[in-house]
């Protein structure tokens, strides 16, 4: 799952960064709302974004994200714990809302609960067909038997699985699997598909020719 952390923390920012690698995300870090508001529509899962920005704030940001219609879910994550900014945070477009300091095992269940719901799955395990993926646990599964697969063969299918009858571009797929500040090669992601097709079923990964692959039911 790809995420947009928007934190002016140095030291936070990476280490939020580092976390939720560890957790199986792809992320990319912006230190301002200025960066954030056309980064913000790069194709990711979800935003966090950090209330206390410098310039424009946080609750501002979202509520110009949201008049361009970003339509990706958004995290509040901030340091401030007043009811009032919550509620004016969430009238603004936020759909959740964490204080700071938290433990990044909740941090991974909230960005794992809004992206379900952002694809139409309110089951913690999601589920195509004969095959199913459970977030928490990191694990795939088909036939109810677990799959073995790498880390990016796992982030390659769970981009399908949160994206439920959508045809993914190679260059999403791309961005998804690795940040934009290492070296990328479109060749890869045929690679991976093919890897992951041998894994899952060959006709359960469709290419559609010019535009991208897309997961059947």
């Amino acid at each position: 799952m790809r995420v947009l952390i928007v934190e002016d923390d140095s030291e936070l920012g990476k280490r939020m960064v580092a976390s939720l690698v560890r957790h199986g995300f792809t992320c990319e870090w912006v230190q301002s709302a200025e960066d954030a508001e056309d980064f913000a529509f790069d194709g990711f899962a979800v935003l966090i974004v950090d209330l206390g920005l410098p310039g424009i704030g946080g609750i501002e940001l979202i509520r110009r994200l949201r008049q361009r219609r970003l339509v990706a879910p958004i995290l509040i994550f901030t340091a401030r714990s007043s009811w009032q900014e919550k509620v004016e945070g969430l009238n603004a477009g936020a759909d959740d809302f964490l204080v700071k300091p938290v433990r990044i095992e909740e941090l991974v269940a909230r960005l794992h609960a809004l992206a379900r719901r952002a694809a139409g799955q309110a089951d913690a395990r999601l589920v195509a067909g004969n095959l199913a993926l459970d977030p928490a646990q990191r694990q795939a599964y088909l036939d109810n038997a677990p799959l073995a697969l790498t880390g990016t063969e796992y982030r390659l299918l769970s981009l399908f699985f949160y994206n439920p009858g959508r045809t993914l571009p190679q260059a999403m797929i791309l961005d998804h699997m690795y940040p934009l500040q290492t070296d990328r090669d479109l060749n890869t992601v045929e690679v991976h598909i093919g890897r992951l097709r041998r894994k899952i079923g060959r006709d359960r990964i469709q290419t559609v020719r010019g535009l991208g692959y897309r997961l059947t039911p």
